[in-house]
């Protein structure tokens, strides 16, 4: 099950679980849309795979399957 971790690994910004503008790895390394199409070439940072948005949890399957809190922030992978 996916984890839908909360925010973009490059510039932080918030990513609800609703958001059609989060995009995941593989691994499930969380990315913004600006992120994925502007300094990552849609390539992840982590692991060079290849980006897909991230699906939609229904907000009932939330309530028994909630999101992650857990942040992860690594500007450090994403300069331009």
């Amino acid at each position: 099950m996916l984890s839908i971790k909360p925010n973009c690994e490059c510039c932080n910004r918030d990513l609800p679980p609703g958001s059609r503008d989060a995009w995941i790895c593989s691994f499930e390394c969380t990315f913004c849309t600006e992120c994925v199409r502007g300094n990552l070439n849609e390539l992840c940072p982590n692991c060079g795979g290849e980006f897909v948005r991230r699906p939609i949890r229904p907000p009932a399957a939330l309530q028994q399957y909630p999101a992650s809190r857990d942040r992860t922030f690594k500007p450090q992978g994403c300069a331009s």
